[in-house]
């Protein structure tokens, strides 16, 4: 920054608080809006609350002192039209410096009716007439940049304009002739320009449109390339499956698959019967029964006399595939094993030693399974169970293993479109949305404090009718800088106080797996009746006896979270029940809840949510690696990103490795972006 005029150390550090260190990041710090200055009117003419510009001259000037070292500044503007126009500064003292009586400028912003007069809030002002009059004509476009305590927006324009004249050219172009041209976007130095000092708000959307281009290709160039190398050069066992597999693998479903999951099963079939890796996503809304089709895939894997493994991200979850699982095959003589974090040295020793024989077919455990220890003899298929909670590398980890099994990722945390295409883009997508037929449906409610009791009343009342029930609350213990109600203290006041007469449970994430085990298994039994927990039930709690949910503080959650909450009370066949505590008066917090209490559509859900929250929150923690974006908004962009993913793929598809020398600084983009995260240290 120091070969920029006006950068000094105090200016630089301004800039360093927005994350601007280098000339290459200010010329990536685009504007987050523009302001179209191209409404003139007389004051006489202006509308309340809408961008406009007015002309005229300065006929007042005065600055003062209100309370408490604050200060207030009133500049008046005279168009002849027979109304007077005020700007208004506040604690901005020195705004009246450059500007002198009967001097012509422009004021823009959106005015209000004060009084007797018209008035604008920090209006933005040109001066039109003399010396001071830019040599370049200004646009009527401006942009809106974030920016920080004590930087002006005409200092880090002008910083900008410095940096775009002496540097953009610079700027490598990655993006080969052929794409710019069949998408219409400008080269990137005439791009720069168009994103800081457009000529009309056209130039403007096509010169973002162009980088967001640019960031969306890169990433599904990377997908696209780890893609074709799992597949084409990658080896896989082919696990076909005949009538009489088929056959044998649904007599030990208590069901009759639905038609959605039947879809899924044969989309998974045509996969595990190649030799090329299968590399799909498996999405289903909560409760909707993706466990099924992945019972079906692990079973086809061992009738091929191959072993399969079954990843989940928590204890929790793996414990309830593994009761699962040993349900279902009961009957069968599939030899499986538990291996999780909480064996001993001795269990874990043994049971490594029978996984690296042979002697185990079937395993199932959390990110115990990718140690360096863990060695297979035959690993047919790895399924890797709410793949978003591991973070976006963890199926390169599991390459560890040494060998070239079919991958099945599920989810069931609905995803909206275009973050499957980002998170998700180097695998097939299968979706299961309908819900198993006799699942009941789930009321839920949006309360008041003054209506605890009522609540309470018909907790209580489920609970002496042999009914279980769920306390939910967003954190453990106390806090002192929050005043949110937490598990331990609602445990211990309930069991004293509303809930006595019944058995009480605290589960969250601090005990250890032991302990938690325990108390699921507990509460799975029916030697308790209320739980009071936290957002550790999310997935992987089955218990259909369970069908009351209370959750406190519902504004705390995303709507998938609550989405899923709200799925461990419609296990069985009694109608669920869900009541939402939140005294939070936000217009946000309240369209959330209310969208929740009317919409059971998961994917919906997501989509909203991922919009109100943005994607950095919408699942519950930053992914990294591939969430890291810049300037594409993946649910504003969704075009862009369809149009990137299409070219990327056709790119990949006829250079395979980007040897041809148009596509040398794309390839070096996408290596120094994703080759560590994506593995792609083949074409690397």
């Amino acid at each position: 920054m120091q070969y920029l005029k006006g950068v000094g150390p105090a200016r630089a550090e301004l800039l360093e608080r927005l994350g601007i260190r280098t000339v290459g990041d200010l010329l990536f710090h685009f504007p987050r809006s523009y302001d179209d200055l191209s409404d003139t009117r007389a004051i006489t003419e202006l509308s309340a609350g809408v961008m406009q510009t007015v002309q005229g001259e300065i006929v007042e000037m005065e600055g003062r002192e209100i309370s408490n070292g604050r200060s207030v500044v009133s500049i008046v503007l005279d168009d002849k039209s027979g109304k007077c126009l005020e700007g208004v500064w506040f604690n901005q003292p020195y705004i009246t410096r450059g500007y002198r009586y009967g001097q012509r400028v422009s004021f823009s912003g959106k005015p209000r009716w004060y009084r007797d007069h018209w008035q604008m809030n920090a209006p933005r002002v040109r001066i039109l007439d003399g010396s001071a009059r830019e040599e370049r004509e200004e646009s009527t476009i401006v942009p809106v940049y974030p920016l920080t305590e004590n930087l002006r927006a005409d200092a880090l324009q002008a910083m900008l304009r410095q940096a775009v004249d002496r540097y953009a050219a610079a700027l490598p172009e990655l993006l080969p002739a052929k794409l710019r041209e069949q998408q219409q976007l400008p080269g990137s130095q005439a791009a720069l320009a168009g994103v800081h000092f457009p000529r009309d708000l056209q130039t403007a959307r096509q010169a973002r449109r162009r980088f967001v281009y640019e960031e969306l290709l890169v990433l599904q160039v990377a997908l696209a390339l780890r893609r074709r190398e799992l597949r084409d050069r990658q080896q896989a066992p082919p696990l076909p499956v005949d009538s009489l597999i088929d056959e044998h693998i649904r007599r030990l479903f208590p069901f009759k698959l639905t038609a959605d999951q039947d879809r899924a099963v044969q989309a998974v079939c045509r996969d595990l019967a190649k030799n090329r890796p299968m590399q799909r996503l498996l999405q289903a809304d909560v409760g909707a029964g993706k466990t099924a089709v992945a019972v079906y895939a692990l079973l086809v894997t061992v009738a091929n006399k191959h072993q399969a493994i079954l990843m989940a991200p928590t204890e929790v979850l793996a414990q309830q595939h593994w009761r699962t699982l040993d349900a279902y095959l009961a009957r069968s003589r599939v030899r499986r094993l538990l291996l999780t974090g909480a064996l001993t040295s001795r269990e874990r020793t043994k049971a490594l030693a029978a996984i690296k024989a042979g002697d185990i077919d079937l395993v199932v455990g959390t990110q115990a399974l990718v140690q360096d220890d863990v060695k297979f003899a035959r690993l047919g298929l790895v399924i890797i169970d709410e793949q978003h909670k591991f973070g976006v590398n963890q199926r390169a980890q599991v390459r560890k293993l040494g060998v070239d099994p079919h991958y099945l990722v599920m989810t069931a945390t609905p995803i909206p479109r275009t973050v499957a295409l980002t998170m998700f883009g180097d695998l097939d997508t299968s979706t299961i949305k309908h819900l198993p037929p006799g699942r009941q449906p789930v009321t839920t409610r949006w309360m008041t404090e003054s209506q605890r009791e009522r609540v309470y009343t018909r907790l209580a009342e489920a609970l002496r009718q042999g009914r279980q029930a769920f306390l939910v609350c967003p954190l453990v213990e106390e806090s002192e800088t929050l005043d949110l109600k937490a598990a331990e203290q609602m445990h211990a006041e309930l069991k004293e106080g509303a809930f006595r007469e019944f058995r009480l449970g605290l589960l969250h994430g601090r005990l250890d797996d032991e302990a938690k085990d325990r108390v699921m298994e507990q509460f799975r039994k029916r030697e308790l009746d209320l739980l009071v927990t936290t957002l550790v039930i999310e997935v992987g709690v089955d218990v259909p006896n369970a069908t009351l949910l209370v959750v406190e503080h519902a504004e705390r959650f995303g709507l998938s979270q609550l989405h899923q909450l709200r799925g461990r009370v419609s296990r069985g066949s009694v109608a669920g029940e869900c009541y939402l505590f939140s005294s939070q008066t936000s217009s946000d917090a309240q369209q959330r809840l209310r969208t929740f209490c009317r919409t059971t559509d998961g994917f919906a859900l997501a989509e909203q949510d991922a919009r109100m929250r943005g994607l950095g929150e919408f699942f519950g923690t930053r992914q990294h690696g591939l969430g890291d974006l810049h300037v594409a908004d993946l649910l504003a962009d969704q075009e862009v990103l369809q149009a990137a993913r299409a070219d990327a793929l056709e790119l990949v598809a006829a250079d395979a490795t980007l040897k041809q020398p148009e596509h040398a600084l794309l390839r070096q983009a996408v290596i120094e972006r994703y080759g560590k995260t994506l593995d792609l240290s083949r074409i690397g």
